[in-house]
């Protein structure tokens, strides 16, 4: 299996997630273009791909849904009240909606030999999921925009390959910076944004012996660096019973305005 981060950060999010036969991506919160241009660094075209998961109906992870739509007509998979959010917003325009297929949390489908599954997760919208996806004894999970975890979500990322764990904010920055009281308390909140510890506290649950990547995704452009993400993160991972150095995990900041490398699982 394969997963590269195309975008993630607050401003706008996508990740490809493939096989050998299966290319598919999770949330397309970035322009056609961007999305594009990171999938043709690795030889693949936007026609290759099979399927879009889609997180929640928030415009930084479906900024590009109605363009794609039209110009290729990829089917998308979402929950029934995220579908009538994204079919009811104008600003992606007009486009068919027969696109979409309704899918439910725990419940798995497959899109070409790649085995889906959607999570549940806390978020201010109407039916957020967090997705993994498997190829045969191989897992990537994508979690991000959530404002807490429990021992449900843990174990459905338990046993993971890879990785895309939010790690959205420092509180301190949050808190000293200039966002209104109302949005500093709805990032707090626990239908926000995990912070750096938070983020680290629910990787150190997901560690295992095989992990081949993980990547702290959804950064704050506003609220949070990307090295104190990766040093609050490492600190958080101190103790675990694989490893004392996080390399050996692979742990790495996915950028907010490029693409990542491909990883490999």
């Amino acid at each position: 299996m394969y997963m590269k981060t195309i975008a993630s950060g607050s401003s706008g999010n996508c990740t490809y997630i493939g096989s050998e036969k299966t290319a598919i991506l999770v949330d397309a919160g970035v322009s056609k273009k961007r999305i594009a241009e990171g999938l043709s660094e690795e030889g693949i075209a936007m026609s290759d791909i099979s399927g879009i998961l889609i997180t929640h109906e928030h415009i930084d992870h479906v900024r590009a849904l109605g363009v794609i739509a039209r110009a290729y007509g990829i089917r998308m998979y979402a929950t029934e009240d995220t579908v009538h959010e994204i079919a009811s917003m104008k600003q992606l325009g007009v486009f068919d909606t027969s696109l979409f297929t309704p899918i439910a949390p725990d419940r798995t489908f497959s899109i070409g030999d790649l085995k889906v599954k959607a999570h549940s997760i806390w978020h201010d919208a109407v039916d957020p999921v967090c997705y993994t996806v498997s190829a045969g004894d191989k897992k990537i999970s994508v979690a991000t925009d959530m404002g807490d975890y429990d021992d449900y979500l843990v174990s459905c990322l338990m046993d993971s390959d890879a990785m895309v764990i939010e790690s959205n904010h420092d509180v301190r920055m949050l808190e000293a910076g200039p966002y209104p009281y109302q949005l500093k308390q709805r990032i707090l909140g626990k239908r926000g944004h995990l912070s750096n510890e938070a983020g680290g506290r629910l990787i150190k649950r997901l560690l295992n012996s095989h992990i081949k990547a993980i990547r702290l995704g959804h950064l704050s452009g506003e609220n949070n660096l990307p090295e104190l993400a990766y040093e609050t993160v490492k600190q958080e991972l101190a103790g675990n019973p694989f490893s004392d150095d996080v390399r050996d995990f692979h742990l790495e900041v996915a950028p907010r305005d490029r693409a990542g490398d491909m990883i490999t699982v």
